[in-house]
């Protein structure tokens, strides 16, 4: 399924039907323009060689009736009746349906798993507790085996790496077939300049691709509907006129008639017709086509940007910047180095052919992988999620496999003519993403194995030994549970560290979405008096973290709900115990009205001052606050250090990258415990002197004794692939004056 038509159907329930239809008026521009397409390169592309020498009627025919039933059976009946049910909330491609057979069944390679990602809404929401005994049994087998479970992932990865070579060759071969149109209207014209007229359109189609696809393709799709009317007047045209017998290709006989005619030719033919709709050049649609191939090759581009950032969330491909292209619609991304990645490469096939009939051995061998790939896994996604017959799975499989392997056959026989070209990029993309998940995982397991013991800990005492000074320190790391070993380097190290310190994990779940109320996770390291806090944020594999996402405040509140909590004893539902403490899911969010604890400046009174604020957050994550009453009076916070405590208000810093405004109405409610109120007033305090952030710098090397292909992998690969990605402070959005790194050796 492509990844791009399904992020068209993720819209929030309650939106206005408006934004429905304009969502199915932008899919003409980009997800039906690929399709749409295709009948300018498909006939050339089968009737090539010796089947040349059978272009009789029949021969025709039966090409178009094995492209009718190929449409019918394959497109209709299989995607959008089958695959597109089992989309993952509103997602699809490779990665949903990996997702969800992760949520079934425990075949995920994921680091950082906890129980509690199952409480997630987006979780839940597929769940079935009625196992049958097949589908335990497949169950068994996959949590059992590792090598199932290693198999499953690298079935999902050739997928991918085949839609990212689609990515490549869609647009060359959608170009370069239209361009050469012009060899129709202008006989003699030399093939060089079609061919740098079509990298000069493959140039503009790939600089166009940072304003965002809800833009593209709310531009291109009139161009689109007008394609559409065109091909099919021409086709209603043709056959009154010209041949009403092409009606009989209809019958599935002419199945038959064409291989009696072709016979062997006749197979290799079909990986032309897996490129599926005829050819036709007519000079007065031919401007109309042109720019219709390059507005069809925006489909391919979008999911390709979409599944590269899946890829990279589920821990499978290098660090890379994301931009979220719309504050209104979810999934609307662009990944600038992809995008030049993809238009150098389609430029080099491009050239490199200048013919398009090369080019669609290549295309049909990828697209026809990527349908045997969404075959296996829509058999696994029926026995164990949807838990059926295993005697329709197996019908499942047999029918689509048959008839996938017949057109995969007849492309495997053109590797030499072309399709060598998706097996070199699927293999370059898979060895990328099989070595940075490698040696991601191995990275986390020498972090899970060095963990800080809590004794040592606690030997050094509530000032852990070194001096603790005023302001807030995030540590980074990838453990859900445990202190990090580089903590150690910190501690031994720095001479100093700050009072309070938030130990932050940010990971991503086997679902497509995680909402803002369910994000976060605050439990406590140790005592009371250490002031060490664990924060975990989750993501999922379609979220996008943008750098204007005000994550300290949202780490403020989070923490001061926690603390609350915690002092109430206020037992919650979504909460896990680990080895050291409780980590409980803050859903304040959620609700419309803050409550934060503070006290007056008064010595002899003790008593329990409320801030209550209305919490708004705007379409690009930032968080603004006003007062229930209007009465408050306006606090403008200082980007660096704020702390001027009056009788009835209070102020504490925000973000030291942009200012906010604050309205705070103290009451008085209550008598209120000293120990928290000492605590919360240690957090703000805190919170106004400053946040610094922690990372360790490391450099990862396999241990002496290892095979050479682990070397290779570790030594070579991940640590080119580390040296080359965007850095984690710059992928965390990290301020780089705020940054503290530390040096640390990892052997794996």
């Amino acid at each position: 399924m492509d990844p791009e038509l399904a992020s068209f159907q993720h819209v929030p329930h309650r939106q206005n039907p408006r934004v429905y239809l304009l969502l199915a008026y932008q899919s003409f521009g980009v997800v039906y323009g690929d399709l749409s397409t295709s009948p300018l390169y498909v006939f050339k592309s089968t009737f090539v060689r010796k089947l040349q020498y059978h272009e009789s009627e029949e021969a025709v025919l039966g090409a178009f009736a094995f492209i009718f039933w190929t449409l019918t059976l394959v497109a209709a009946i299989k995607y959008v009746l089958i695959v597109l049910s089992a989309e993952d909330n509103g997602e699809g491609g490779p990665f949903a349906l990996y997702s969800l057979l992760c949520r079934h069944m425990n075949v995920s390679l994921l680091p950082a798993r906890q129980a509690m990602d199952k409480e997630l809404s987006a979780y839940k929401l597929t769940l079935r507790n009625n196992d049958n005994r097949q589908s335990l049994k497949l169950k068994r087998l996959f949590e059992n085996c590792k090598g199932a479970r290693v198999a499953l992932l690298a079935l999902v990865l050739l997928g991918a790496s085949m839609i990212i070579g689609d990515g490549v060759l869609t647009p060359a071969i959608s170009v370069l077939s239209s361009v050469q149109g012009l060899q129709v209207a202008f006989v003699g014209l030399h093939s060089y300049v079609i061919t740098i007229l079509a990298c000069v359109i493959l140039i503009t189609l790939f600089s166009v691709q940072h304003h965002g696809t809800h833009r593209v393709a709310f531009l291109f799709a009139p161009v689109i509907l007008l394609w559409l009317l065109c091909i099919a007047a021409v086709g209603v045209y043709n056959t009154v006129v010209w041949n009403s017998h092409v009606v009989q290709a209809l019958s599935p006989v002419y199945l038959y008639k064409f291989f009696r005619i072709t016979g062997k030719d006749g197979l290799v033919s079909l990986g032309g017709v897996v490129l599926c709709i005829t050819d036709f050049i007519y000079w007065p649609v031919f401007v109309v086509g042109t720019l219709a191939s390059i507005i069809g090759s925006q489909a391919v581009i979008s999911a390709t940007f979409s599944i590269i950032k899946q890829c990279h969330a589920l821990s499978c491909f290098p660090r890379i910047k994301v931009v979220h292209t719309s504050n209104q619609l979810l999934g609307r991304i662009y990944i600038p180095e992809i995008n030049w990645i993809l238009m150098i490469l389609c430029i080099a096939v491009t050239i490199g052919f200048r013919d398009t009939t090369a080019i669609g051995n290549a295309y049909g061998f990828a697209v026809i992988t990527v349908m045997l790939v969404t075959t296996c896994l829509m058999t696994l996604v029926i026995l164990i999620v949807w838990q059926k017959n295993p005697s329709l799975a197996v019908c499942f499989f047999a029918f689509f496999g048959i008839l996938e392997g017949l057109y995969f056959s007849a492309t495997i026989m053109k590797v030499a003519e072309g399709g060598w070209v998706p097996l070199v990029l699927a293999f370059l993309c898979m060895f990328i993403m099989y070595v940075w998940h490698y040696g991601t995982a191995k990275k986390y397991e020498f972090d899970l194995e060095n963990k800080v013991s809590m004794k040592w800990i606690l030997t050094l005492g509530p000032s852990l030994g070194i001096v603790r000074v005023p302001g807030i320190g995030l540590i980074y790391t990838e453990l859900v549970s445990g202190v990090p070993a580089m903590f150690s380097h910190f501690v031994t190290n720095l001479p100093a560290i700050h009072q309070i310190l938030v130990f932050v994990c940010i990971k991503s779940v086997h679902v497509p979405y995680v909402s803002l109320n369910e994000r976060y996770m605050i439990g406590r390291i140790g005592p009371k008096e250490y002031h060490m806090y664990r924060c975990i944020v989750r993501y999922g594999y379609k979220d996008t973290r943008r750098e204007e996402d005000d994550f300290e405040n949202h780490l403020m509140i989070n923490i001061c709900e926690f603390i609350q909590r915690e002092s109430e004893q206020i037992c919650t539902p979504s909460a896990e115990e680990t080895q050291d403490g409780q980590l409980t899911v803050i859903r304040s969010i959620e609700s419309s009205a803050f409550k934060m604890v503070l006290f007056n400046n008064s010595d002899d009174i003790e008593q329990e001052d409320y801030v209550r604020t209305q919490m708004q957050i705007s379409d690009n994550g930032a968080i603004s606050f006003g007062s229930i009453q209007d009465f408050a009076s306006d606090i403008d916070i200082s980007p660096r250090r704020g702390g001027n405590f009056q009788d009835s208000t209070r102020q504490f810093d925000t973000s030291p990258r942009r200012k906010s405004k604050a309205k705070f109405e103290l009451q008085k409610i209550g008598i209120i415990h000293p120990d928290l109120r000492d605590e919360m007033s240690a957090l703000i305090e805190a919170k106004e002197s400053g946040v610094a952030y922690f990372l360790g710098h490391s450099c990862v090397r396999a241990r002496k004794g290892s095979s050479f292909l682990k070397k290779l992998a570790i030594d070579f690969g991940y640590s080119f692939l580390r040296r080359n990605c965007r850095g984690p402070a710059v992928a965390l959005g990290i301020p780089h004056i705020c940054l503290l790194e530390v040096g640390m050796i990892y052997y794996v």
